[in-house]
């Protein structure tokens, strides 16, 4: 049929009209006599000639042509059954020669021919259809493309064969795949009609008519169709953004199994789609959207807007789509749409709202400004149309959206916010008015809406000024101030706050305001946030302001806040005013007016202060009083008096005066709660006293000894301290002021402290010593005078009292005396007053707290004189001490330098000269030398405090040399803060030091760094002498510290080691070295920002010690170094390029240095070195980076090979990347790899690590994976690394797990191939695979030589089969390239898979036999077949080895192999009988692969198996004859008659190898002889008569053997040969050795001991008994009965009856009665066919006779048998045997009367049986028995 239509064109070409009208005429004759069941056939035929007669151009013609397919329209139309020819009319369409009339008639009844067609068919041809098919006509094209959605739809609905959906991917053109998904889109689309009309959403009336055709699309086949598209579509791996829309429509379908598919593939093909695909975002907004009618596009054009679900799910996909945001104006109208559309839904707004957002977040700025405006009015339209705070969830949602898309469209387009505050004022009452829930989102959308309003006109800004303060705390009464804060909401006074911060500058005084009294808001954020508009931050517990922000002036500041809340000013004496505003208001308003007008007097000259500024600073003294109301906090109160003084120490005047009348009111505060209230108290009254008259001051300080000399049981401790300060500076001020008061008042002040000091506690005994100080820093104090001396200085009334205060716990106090006695020495000039306070001082240099160290240092300073400290700064300022003004001595010292040259100069320098002796003495002597580490630390405090506050002095700078070698030598103190404060003092003594003495000082910084320096002096050890820090070294066996040197001596002589002090403070000096560094680096770091170009010659040894030691273990070294690093190098990528080789020389030998910290820090610096370096940087260092990273992972230390494993990281990628040539230069590739991968090769993989090896390999198949031909003049030594490593890697459990796998129970193969299976998934396998793919031809010369080396002499399962399994994927890859080498391989390789131990070893090398024979010559191929085949007749391993050669030849040499079948087949054949079932098997298998028939290929090659039979047999191996007898009888089974022309050979070799001697196994010999002799028999006796008595002699001969098995095989082989040749003569030969045979059997069983059942009996298992198997003479006495004439049965009657008899007797098992039975149904069947075949009708006598003779003697054993045997079977065949017997009986009945009725015993057995079938027999043998009685 298929080339009916291509093979008529031409002939019809070829005929003029009127033989085409003639033809056609009698084809319409033979159609119209045509029967229906004929009719298919014929029009198959004439239904495409007829189609194709159209191109006539003869009307005629074309008549007879309508005519025909009239008749044929008419006799089809109703008969579906009847077919149409579809590919003959396919082709006729496509033919390119086809007129249009042809192919508008071949479409109409293709279509109808695929309706008509099997399923099968219109599968197979329905994507050819589609071919071409965007050139087809339109009208065409929708007929075409509906028949194949019906055929998609009616066979692919449920699934698609892998067959047919290749043929759906081929489509190869675009245009043709483009308008087959458009068409499936639309049935995708398509919905039935709905009752309003018009088109389903989504389509348009064209689309609609275009896919339905003229038939109705609804119910199974419309979701059919679509199924079957979405199945055909999932086939086509076509890109997603082809088949988004598509899985889109379908997941939104109203039919429940679409959808469900539709969202499957949605999630499986779809997801990683690139929804930025301008095409694809094109065709989802006219999914969504529609198209509008314009004039020019027909109304049925007009694509109808999607449906809900599918907008919906459209516009999940356009919130991930940037192009959808830049869709202008699609994306306007998909908003719009989802805002306004006709039939939206909330879920859609909300959708449509999130659209906005997206939209407003990722479009382009231009099209933002063209929607921007729409869009926000719709947004603000549909946010009005909201009523109240709505419940539901979709709601909440699309406010939500709405303000962010507010909030984004203000950060991108804030030009539309700027000139109005409509949307401000909106927002901030959406706030307040709407749901918690939203707030948030309004909150974000507020502050960005703040950004908007940044540039704002003025009255813009003013207008929101308002706004802000009525949205913040600053509207609020002071009445109801807490009571608002807790019932307004947080999120207003945020969006407030947050505003007046960012849109106002930072002089806004409003603003400020606001923040002020956002301070006590409970929100936490929005107190942070007022901080940060103050430039307030928090830092611990205090409050301290940033010096980076421009302040608002004092005065404007001031004004403002008073005209806001003018009730400031208002105070009272009794302090009961009420507060306005809570106290933190308070603190952080007085902080930043305190702020702006110190600010503004830095920059005003005191003297120029105007009126105005005066008056405002007296409005803050009443603010401040006002603040210091009574119900104010603590925190206020001290924050308030600080500040009166603060502004006291700018304008002394003023304050002075205003305080002077405040007497009452301040000494009111003298006895505050608070201790810094009450020190500022006293502080004011000092400089009231200033405003006063003498007689004034004189009763003041009167009053205040009178108050504070009561008995202390009456004053409270706050009263008596404040009343002690009080003196103390009101003393002092009037001792200062000239001219001064009365010495007796002085005195009287004195006497009352020295007092109080003697009497009181350490608490208030310190403070009367301060306000000593304070009245020793304005002069010296007078002698004290009483009855018993004229004068005693005070400190020698003092000392005894001090002495044990000073040695008290209490910290502070002792602080307080120990700055005190400064104070006091500094105008003293008597020697004896100034050693008793030396004394006093030097007393604390073992005093463990450093708080008293500092202040002792202090102390020292004001003694040795020049102290940049006056009267004025500790009376008339918030002044501490110089320790908490210098941050305790680690201020930068540009600070305080500032302060030094701004100091006085101490007075009577000639007088302190004994005073400096005795402190330097006792510095340098003592304490900074000393063998206590806490007398160093107080030494070094001391003398970094007299060098910081004193190093102007001339006599300091003489001392410099010294200080600097002292603190060099304490840069290596253990003592943390020693170390740190040495470091210190060095850049101090830099900065102080001439040129040669800074030179001095870098180079001694530098050898300690770099570790060449000298202690330059020694510390001798006595034994308290720390050497080592508690805990450092652990404890002592008895668990006592070990730390002294005592105690480490001690140690040592405990464990008999005396020597061990030695390497104890070897230790030591190590920790002291690191110490030392450590602290150098301190110093250095300050020292190098100064040096600047002095330390240049030094950065070549600097840097890489620097570099190593920012990775020391210990953290404190590592942050040190990192201080000098900064310091000292600018651009560190410049530096550590230039130095890159100092830097890795120095880290390379360091990786082995003996100290562990010097290596942990040396792989942790490299490891990050080299990060990104290229190989000209690293090439010459890469084998020593690979040499200490292995060294590394080895180390004896933890944390040291943690360092290797990063550093081995770290190496591992910069190799592979300098190694990946599509990263690196070929030529630095290929030398990256000669250095690389030879030594991970030979050290690497081979090291005894398992962490070298572990990342030796993954580092070379990574290598494998990237370095690509730049590997492969290392392949051979790779490959052989490998495979070898495929063993020595090995887990040695499993080599383990081998060796006792038969004590286990496992098979060995078994786990053999577990060993392969984890190989063969190692990375060593991998990194082979790879080197597989970049051999080339001149790789073979190296590779094949190493991998012959490797099959000699390799050890190990994995790596001898990894060997061959590597040669045959390189065979494979390489191809007829291996040819020269394929006679070394085969010579090789044969051998190993003969004499391999390993199955799977063997295996795998056969296979690579195979797999090289394929590309062998064939001389060599010959040779290997032959040599192969001669391994069968081997030993095991060689008959193993031949079958897995051969079954290798046969899978991988077919073509090869075939041409030596004759050579192969007999082998394989006779090879398949082995003994062994493994050996058997496997050339089983290997013949079911060569053998595509078994009888076929038998009789192909049965000559030269019969050959090799013969030899088998005759060969001296029993094994050979025994597989061969086998052999013989499978080719009797297979062949039967077909034997027959080489029958005489087999059976000459059996004749010849049956007699004689008896060997195991030569049964098969006689089974193959009894087969020849049933397949062959015809053959046999035609060649010569006497060969069939031949051959039975011999059987018989064999019968009479002894062994047992031979015996049996002897009798079956006799049975079959009797009745295989049929000979009657043989029953005289045979009958009478089996009857002797018979009674022998008889005799020997009645001899034995009986067993009580046959049924439990068992036989003899002993071969060499000579028992008789009588079930076997039986069988061969049946076979006799078989082939005996009737004469010569009725001549031996008695002796066949006795042989029954006895195989019926009880001695017999249940085995051989079945066989005697046997024999009776025999006998009597062979007598009944005697009866019937009778001619007379007269029965012969004797046959009479011998029938009752049967009767009377066979029926009691059968009846007996029955009862006695227990088994069913035998019941069964007995009964069948008596009712034959019965009804022979019956036969001969009739000459004899009845003289035995067994009838009685029948029924009683009938009763007892079990087996239905036996009752039933034995029914119908009683019934015979009844039968035959009633006719006698």
């Amino acid at each position: 049929m298929d080339g009916s239509s291509s093979s008529s064109s031409p002939s019809l070409m070829s005929k003029s009209d009127g033989e085409l009208e003639e033809m056609l005429d009698r084809m319409l004759t033979r159609l119209a006599l045509c029967d229906d069941s004929k009719l298919e056939a014929l029009v198959s035929k004439l239904l495409p000639l007829t189609i194709s007669s159209l191109s006539s151009q003869s009307p005629a013609v074309r008549n007879k042509v309508l005519e025909i397919l009239s008749h044929v329209n008419k006799r089809v139309k109703h008969q579906h059954e009847i077919g149409l020819p579809l590919l003959d009319l396919w082709k006729l369409y496509t033919d390119p020669a086809a007129s249009p009339m042809v192919r508008n008639f071949a479409i109409v009844y293709v279509e109808m021919a695929f309706e008509r067609a099997p399923a099968k068919e219109r599968e197979d041809i329905a994507p050819k259809t589609l071919e071409n098919v965007s050139k087809l006509p339109q009208q065409h094209q929708e007929i075409v493309l509906r028949i194949a959605i019906k055929v998609i739809g009616e066979c692919h609905a449920s699934k698609i064969s892998d067959d047919v959906a290749v043929k759906y991917r081929s489509l190869i053109a675009s245009q043709d795949k483009e308008l087959f998904l458009d068409f499936c889109l639309h049935m995708l689309l398509y919905q039935p009609a709905p009752q309003g009309g018009g088109p389903p959403p989504g389509l348009s009336v064209f689309q609609v008519n275009r896919i339905r055709g003229k038939q109705a699309l609804k119910g199974d086949m419309l979701t059919k169709r679509k199924l079957g598209i979405l199945n055909v579509i999932a086939t086509m791996d076509l890109p997603g953004e082809s088949v988004y829309p598509l899985y889109i429509a379908a997941s939104v379908d109203s039919q429940e199994p679409v959808a469900k598919r539709g969202e499957e593939l949605l999630k499986k093909k779809a997801s990683g789609t690139n929804l930025d695909d301008p095409k694809l975002i094109n065709r989802l907004f006219v999914l969504f959207n529609g198209t509008t009618s314009t004039g020019h596009v027909a109304p049925e054009h007009n694509v109808a807007p999607g449906n809900t679900a599918l907008k919906v799910k459209l516009m999940s996909g356009f919130c991930r789509s940037i192009a959808a945001a830049n869709s202008f104006p699609a994306t306007l109208q998909c908003i719009f749409g989802c805002m306004y559309g006709s039939g939206t839904t909330l879920r859609l707004k909300q959708m449509g709202m999130e659209f906005t957002v997206w939209v407003f977040k990722h479009g382009k700025i231009d099209q933002l400004k063209l929607m921007g405006p729409v869009i926000l009015s719709a947004i603000l339209k549909m946010l009005d149309g909201f009523t109240g705070s709505e419940a539901d969830a979709l709601s909440r949602e699309t406010k939500t959206f709405s303000f962010q898309a507010i909030g984004l469209i203000a950060q991108r387009l804030p030009q539309l916010f700027r000139e109005k505050t409509e949307m401000a004022v909106r927002l901030f009452d959406a706030l307040k008015l709407e749901t918690q829930s939203l707030r948030s989102t309004i909150q974000e959308a507020i502050i960005s809406l703040a950004a908007a309003y940044k540039d704002s006109p003025e009255n813009i800004l003013r207008d929101l000024e308002v706004l802000l303060l009525a949205n913040s705390l600053a509207f609020i009464k002071s009445s109801i101030f807490m009571a608002y804060i807790d019932q307004e909401q947080n999120e207003a006074r945020f969006c407030a706050l947050r505003w007046a911060t960012s849109l106002y500058n930072s002089q806004h005084c409003p603003s400020l305001y606001m923040c002020m009294l956002s301070a006590a808001d409970p929100k936490l954020d929005i107190r942070e946030l007022a901080l940060e508009g103050l430039f307030l931050k928090e830092e611990g517990r205090s409050i301290v302001s940033n010096h980076d922000h421009k302040y608002p002036k004092f005065v404007e500041m001031l004004e403002y806040i008073l005209k806001q809340q003018p009730k400031l000013l208002d105070s009272s004496e009794m302090r009961g005013q009420k507060l306005l505003f809570p106290s933190q208001v308070y603190v952080v308003m007085i902080k930043f007016l305190v702020k702006c007008f110190e600010l503004q007097m830095e920059e005003i000259d005191t003297q120029a202060v105007g009126a105005e500024f005066l008056y405002s600073a007296q409005r803050m003294c009443l603010l401040l009083e006002h603040s210091l109301a009574f119900e104010g906090s603590a925190e206020l109160h001290a924050c308030a008096s600080k500040a009166l003084v603060s502004v006291g120490s700018y304008l002394p005047e003023v304050v002075e005066v205003y305080c002077s009348k405040k007497i009452v009111w301040l000494r009111r505060l003298l006895s505050h709660t608070d201790l810094s209230t009450r020190e500022s108290a006293s502080r004011l009254l000092g400089m009231a006293s200033c405003a006063l008259s003498d007689a004034e001051s004189c009763s003041l300080i009167s009053e205040l000894i009178a108050s504070i000399s009561q008995s202390p049981q009456k004053l409270r401790f706050e009263a008596h301290h404040g009343g002690l300060c009080a003196v103390g500076y009101v003393s002092a001020q009037c001792l200062y002021r000239m001219p001064a008061v009365s010495e007796a008042v002085t005195q009287n002040a004195v006497k009352c402290l020295v007092d109080v000091v003697n009497l009181e506690t350490a608490p208030l005994a310190s403070v009367a010593m301060e306000a000593l100080g304070h009245i020793g820093i304005c002069g010296a104090l007078p002698l004290l005078i009483n009855d018993s001396s004229p004068g005693t200085q005070v400190l020698e009334v003092l000392q005894e009292r001090l002495s044990k205060l000073l040695s008290g716990d209490d910290i502070k106090s002792v602080q307080k005396i120990a700055l005190s006695l400064g104070h006091i020495c500094s105008n003293e000039m008597s020697s004896s007053h100034l050693k008793i306070a030396l004394d006093l001082l030097f007393s604390l240099s073992r005093s463990k707290a450093e708080e008293i160290l500092f202040a002792a240092g202090e102390a020292l300073s004001f003694l040795w004189g020049g102290v940049p400290v006056t009267a004025d700064l500790i009376l008339k300022t918030n002044y501490t001490s110089l320790s908490t003004d210098s941050n305790f001595l680690m201020r930068e010292v540009k600070s305080l330098s500032k302060k030094l040259s701004d100091a006085e100069t101490g007075v009577g320098e000639d007088s302190r000269a004994i005073t400096r002796e005795t402190i330097s003495g006792k510095l340098f002597d003592t304490l900074l030398y000393s063998s206590r580490k806490d007398e160093r630390c107080a030494g070094t405090v001391w003398i970094l405090s007299l060098i910081m506050y004193c190093g102007q002095q001339p006599s300091i700078q003489l001392m410099l040399p010294k200080i600097q070698e002292a603190f060099s030598h304490l840069l290596g103190d253990q003592n943390e803060l020693t170390q740190e404060l040495a470091s210190q003092g060095m850049s101090i003594v830099y900065e102080l030091g001439d040129a040669s003495m800074k030179k001095s000082l870098v180079d001694a910084l530098v050898n300690t760094l770099t570790g060449t320096s000298k202690r330059k002096r020694a510390i001798k050890l006595v034994e308290e002498t720390e050497v080592f820090q508690e805990g450092t070294i652990g404890e002592s066996p008895s668990g006592g510290k070990i730390s002294t040197y005592k105690e480490l001596c001690n140690l040592a002589n405990e464990m008999g080691q005396p020597d061990l002090i030695y390497k104890f403070m070897d230790l030591a000096n190590h920790q002291a070295s690191l110490n030392s560094k450590r602290g150098a680096a301190f110093g250095f770091s300050k020292i190098a920002k100064q040096a600047g170009d002095a330390l240049r010659p030094h950065l070549r040894l600097l840097i890489p010690r620097l570099i190593r030691y920012q990775y020391d273990p210990d953290k404190n070294v590592q942050d040190a170094m990192a201080h000098i690093w900064k310091a000292l190098i600018q651009d560190p990528k410049k530096a550590v390029d230039e130095h890159l080789n100092h830097i890795f020389d120095d880290l390379l030998v360091q990786c082995g240095s003996r100290l562990w910290r010097s290596r942990e820090a040396s792989c942790l610096a490299l490891a990050d070195i080299i990060q990104g370096r290229k190989f000209d940087q690293v090439g010459e260092h890469l084998k020593r980076l690979w040499i200490a990273a292995f060294r590394a992972m080895d180390d004896i230390k933890e944390t040291v090979r943690n360092a290797g494993d990063k550093l081995c990281r770290a190496v591992t990628s910069l190799t592979i990347r300098i190694c990946d040539v599509t990263l690196t230069e070929l030529s630095d590739a290929r030398q990256a790899m000669d250095i690389v991968l030879p030594l991970l090769l030979s050290d690497g993989i081979m090291s005894k690590v398992d962490s070298v090896r572990k990342a030796s390999i993954g580092v070379v198949m990574k290598l494998a994976k990237g370095a690509g031909v730049a590997l492969r003049p290392h392949l051979s030594d790779l490959v052989c690394c490998m495979l070898e490593s495929l063993s020595s890697l090995e887990d040695q459990g499993l080599n383990y797990v081998e060796l006792h796998a038969a004590n286990i129970g496992i098979e060995t193969e078994k786990l053999e191939n577990l060993r392969i299976s984890i190989s063969k998934g190692s990375p060593m396998w991998e990194t082979l695979d790879l080197c597989i793919n970049i051999v080339d031809i001149e790789s073979l010369d190296q590779l094949i030589p190493r991998l012959t080396q490797l099959v000699r002499g390799s050890v190990g399962l994995n790596t001898r089969v990894g060997v061959a399994s590597f040669i045959s994927l390189l065979v494979q890859r390489v191809g007829t390239e291996i040819k020269p080498f394929t006679g070394m391989l085969l010579r090789l390789l044969f051998p190993v898979a003969k004499e391999e131990k390993s199955s799977a070893a063997k295996r795998a090398f056969s296979s690579a036999c195979g797999i090289v024979l394929k590309y062998s010559s064939p001389s060599q191929a010959q040779s290997l077949i032959e040599e192969t085949a001669a391994l069968h007749s081997g030993d095991r391993s060689s008959q193993i080895a031949c079958a897995s050669l051969f079954k290798s030849f046969s899978s991988t040499a077919s073509d090869i192999m075939s041409g030596h079948q004759s050579a192969i087949v007999p082998v394989i054949f006779i090879s398949r009988f082995e003994d062994d079932k493994q050996i058997s098997s496997l050339f089983e298998e290997v013949w079911e692969e060569i053998t595509s028939g078994e009888r076929v290929t038998l009789q192909l090659y049965l000559q030269e198996i019969v050959n090799h039979i013969c030899e088998s047999i005759t060969s001296s191996s029993w094994a050979s004859k025994k597989k061969s007898g086998r052999a013989i009888c499978k080719l009797t089974e297979v062949l039967d008659e077909s034997l027959s022309s080489q029958h005489n050979r087999l059976l000459q070799c059996l004749l010849n190898e049956i007699p004689g001697r008896l060997w195991e196994g030569k049964d098969a010999l006689l089974d193959a002889l009894g087969a020849l002799s049933v397949s062959c028999h015809e053959a046999i006796a035609n060649e010569d008569p006497k060969t069939p008595t031949i051959i039975l002699n011999l059987i018989c001969s064999a019968c009479r053997k002894k062994l047992k098995k031979y015996r049996e095989s002897a009798f079956s082989c006799l049975e079959k040969v009797i009745i295989a040749f049929g000979d009657p003569e043989f029953f005289s030969a045979v009958f009478p050795m089996l009857y002797e045979m018979c009674n022998t059997a008889s005799v020997k069983t009645s001899c034995q001991v009986q067993s009580a059942s046959d049924a439990v009996k068992t036989e003899s298992e002993n071969g060499e008994d000579g028992h008789i198997p009588l079930e076997k003479i039986m069988e061969c006495v049946k076979s006799c009965i078989q082939v005996a004439t009737v004469d010569d049965i009725l001549g031996r009657k008695a002796d066949l009856i006795n042989v029954l008899l006895i195989s019926l007797s009880p001695g017999f098992q249940w085995n051989v009665k079945m066989s005697g039975i046997s024999c009776v149904g025999k006998l009597c069947s062979r007598f009944r066919s005697l009866w019937n075949d009778s001619m007379d009708g007269i029965q012969p006598s004797d046959a009479t006779k011998f029938g009752h003779e049967l009767y009377h003697s066979l029926v009691p054993k059968l009846l007996e048998c029955i009862n006695t045997v227990k088994i069913a079977q035998v019941h069964v065949t007995t009964s069948q045997c008596l009712l034959e017997l019965i009804e022979l009986y019956s036969m001969v009945s009739s000459l004899h009367p009845v003289e035995v009725d067994f009838k009685a015993e029948i029924i009683s057995l009938l009763e007892l049986e079990k087996s239905e079938e036996a009752k039933s027999l034995l029914r119908k043998s009683r019934d015979a028995l009844a039968n035959l009685l009633s006719l006698n």
